[in-house]
């Protein structure tokens, strides 16, 4: 999941309860065998506990693609780096739906807007200290804001929302480049504890904007561009004691955190360790042992242990099943002929067969069939198909009468996926499938899921050479509003030579101008109404097929305290607090 974080409600769904073998999960538990509720994290805290010490040890199959705070786009990475890196504003442990709330962390209380919302003004908090003892500025928020946003050729995996919105951010070419040494004037810094961002438009969401890593603080004179992950300076709790590039990294406390200046982080264990490359056999496996805490990418267990889990009632006590806040779909390159015609485009919709992509990633318990692009629990959602089949099974002829309209009987046609995650390989053959049925031909191709973006799928020349004319893809919001999860995959301001996420290319001026006009609007109520109409114009240019809303099955270790669902983070466990009963 690309940055797909920050909408989705972690909420039990009827399905999840029956296989649960509950009616109501509890606030709390022990996490114990004899305590333990299914679902007990999706609405309360597991396990509360203040008691410090221990070993909290993670694992994920793949290594990401950065732990430069203002150089990756995974929601389990913002989730995590918030361990070493504080930006202005982040939201509150919390459980569920809670965990939505926006607080302040580096900065004092949240944006002051003036000048009609095209100004917003944080006061940083007074005493925050890195990890080498220096203190931390507001230089330091502009500088990372400006290396992550501006030196897109050095630094290409975040978001560019700052590039697009700050006045003058279209001509900066970013401090790598910047002879003067002045930085991007309009962001301003008139004292080491007040920043302030001048806008081109009016934006109503820009105290979300600054949750983003992005704004975690970076000082200029420790910067080494692409290779700052190797050795970053922590502001947050925790600083790098080991890291070895796909293999592990290891976190242990910052003797330079002082609690009195971060109400939020309350620095339980001694240590933290993260296990990189390790089979997903292996993860469920450990994560059952209690030899680890969690699965970082918060993926969830794979299909040989959901079956396990749910089998047995003293295992099914401590998973979580909850929604992710993110579409899985597959994006058709509006590029890649002949998928330049929205009638093969439509073709594709009526083809694909979503019970049986649903089957292949695991049923019902990993999603629900899905008919819009925006996720069913986001606001501003409605409910709507415009390519209805019977039963969602797919309609034959109905595809090929798409296809006649397009000039095509046969097509031949390649379809990427990420290599390491198994569930959207397969839900990827189950989509060539459903599409040999009609004439459409495609194979896959498989590429990991650290340079999926950078390499491959999100490089539109690669696309086109290799006549990838559809692509794996599952998104969720960066932050909870419908700006904040339609930006970056249907306008066309967010089409990048690399790190692109607007896989579809999608560039129509119709959809640009109602999102640029929906975002200025003070309005909630119309904003809302104004996603769903955009959601109805992406559909009908048929440029995104949704496959299913997402849902993930965790499995809660025992060992784990202080375990909440948040739905911040796409239903993952939020990393800020966990702690450990092991020693």
């Amino acid at each position: 999941m690309r940055r797909s974080a920050v909408a989705a409600l972690a909420v039990v769904s009827s399905a999840s309860l029956l296989l649960a073998g509950c009616s109501k999960a509890d606030d709390g538990g022990s996490g114990t065998k004899g305590n333990a509720k299914a679902n007990a994290a999706t609405t309360g805290v597991v396990n509360v506990s203040d008691q410090k010490g221990g070993t909290v040890t993670y694992a994920m199959a793949d290594a990401p693609e950065s732990f430069d705070p203002g150089n990756t786009y995974y929601a389990f990475i913002y989730n995590f780096s918030r361990l070493y890196a504080r930006p202005l504003t982040t939201f509150k442990p919390a459980p569920g739906e809670k965990g939505n709330e926006l607080v302040p962390d580096l900065a004092e209380g949240m944006g002051v807007p003036s000048d009609g919302g095209k100004t917003w003004t944080y006061k940083i908090r007074q005493g925050v200290k890195y990890s080498d003892g220096t203190p931390v500025t507001a230089k330091d928020v502009k500088y990372a804001v400006e290396r992550s946003n501006f030196a897109r050729d050095v630094l290409s995996n975040g978001p560019n929302y700052f590039q697009t919105l700050l006045a003058g951010g279209d001509a900066y070419k970013g401090p790598y480049k910047d002879k003067s040494d002045k930085g991007l004037a309009s962001i301003q810094t008139p004292d080491d504890h007040t920043i302030v961002f001048k806008l081109k438009e009016p934006f109503a969401d820009f105290d979300y904007l600054v949750s983003a890593p992005q704004t975690a603080p970076v000082p200029k004179a420790k910067d080494k561009g692409a290779d700052y992950t190797k050795s970053i300076v922590s502001s947050g709790s925790y600083k790098f004691e080991k890291y070895e590039d796909g293999k592990q990294v290891v976190l242990v406390r910052n003797e330079h955190w002082d609690a009195k200046t971060d109400p939020l982080r309350k620095q339980y264990p001694d240590k933290i360790v993260l296990n990189l490359k390790v089979s997903q056999a292996t993860i469920d496996k450990d994560l059952m042992a209690g030899e680890i805490i969690a699965d970082l990418k918060g993926a969830g267990v794979d299909a040989q242990t959901q079956a396990q889990v749910l089998a047995k009632e003293e295992l099914k006590a401590n998973t979580d099943n909850a929604y992710g806040g993110r579409l899985v779909y597959t994006a058709i390159n509006t590029k890649v002929k002949p998928f330049d015609n929205v009638e093969c485009r439509k073709a594709v919709q009526y083809a694909i067969d979503k019970v049986s992509v649903q089957t292949s990633m695991g049923g019902p318990i990993r999603g629900d069939i899905a008919t819009t692009v925006m996720p069913n629990d986001l606001p501003g959602y409605q409910k709507f198909d415009l390519y209805p089949t019977k039963d969602n099974k797919g309609d034959v002829a109905k595809a090929k009468q798409h296809l006649k309209a397009c000039g095509q009987e046969k097509i031949s046609t390649f379809i990427s996926a990420r290599s390491e995650r198994q569930t959207e390989v397969d839900a990827a053959t189950a989509v060539v499938a459903s599409l040999k049925k009609v004439g459409i031909d495609a194979k896959i191709k498989q590429y990991p899921g650290s340079k999926y973006f950078t390499d491959y799928a999100g490089v539109p020349s690669f696309t086109k050479k290799e006549n990838i004319g559809l692509i794996m893809m599952q998104w969720g919001a960066d932050w909870p509003t419908g700006y904040g999860y339609l930006k970056q995959i249907v306008h066309g301001k967010a089409i990048g030579q690399s790190g692109n996420t607007n896989l579809s290319e999608l560039n129509d001026p119709t959809i640009n101008k109602l999102l640029d006009n929906a975002i200025a609007n003070t309005d909630k109520a119309a904003r809302d109404a104004a996603y769903a109409e955009i959601d109805k114009k992406v559909m009908e240019q048929a440029a995104i097929v949704p496959l299913t809303y997402f849902k993930v099955l965790h499995y809660r270790s025992p060992h784990g305290t202080n375990m909440t669902a948040s739905a911040a983070w796409s239903g993952q466990y939020d990393y800020l607090n966990i702690g450990t009963t092991k020693k």
